[in-house]
């Protein structure tokens, strides 16, 4: 039986407090979704915990939902991209660029506004991580600029 490369879209499911919005960046090399919790907090959860019930709200059903509050603008987080920090999950090292086992290539992609972009495979991980800086320079900078502008008038 052949694998099936269905992607599986969550859009608009709910799990417990948190209602799905949109694919968010990979986490790692994991799935992972942007989700809204009824308490108005948005959060960024992989699709194994929202699937097996781990994860079922921003953390304020733990009282903890204070450090999880971050300024989403058109299904983009500003701290996210300005902090442009490698997260601890992540394979490369470099957000946005994860190794395709079974092509044996570096994939390049971001996430912007709620849509995954996907910017190309590549043999040498130099190019893909290229690839990555071209996008976010010409998708995350505008963004950015623009948002500190507003926030300041």
């Amino acid at each position: 039986m052949g694998h099936s490369t269905k992607k599986l879209d969550l859009t608009g499911q709910r799990f417990g407090k948190l209602t799905v919005l949109a694919p968010a960046e990979n986490v790692g090399s994991r799935t992972a979704w942007r989700c809204r919790c009824d308490c108005g907090n948005e959060t960024v959860v992989k699709t194994s915990r929202l699937r097996d019930g781990r994860t079922v709200s921003c953390g304020c059903a733990h009282g903890a939902g204070i450090e999880n509050r971050l300024t989403y603008v058109d299904g983009t987080c500003v701290e996210m991209i300005r902090a442009s920090t490698r997260r601890c999950n992540n394979t490369s090292g470099v957000p946005g660029v994860d190794w395709n086992m079974r092509k044996r290539t570096w994939r390049a992609s971001i996430c912007f506004k709620g849509k995954r972009y996907h910017l190309g495979s590549y043999k040498l991980f130099d190019d893909a991580v290229k690839a990555r800086k071209r996008a976010e320079e010409e998708l995350f900078a505008p963004f950015l600029a623009e948002f500190e502008q507003a926030a300041n008038q």
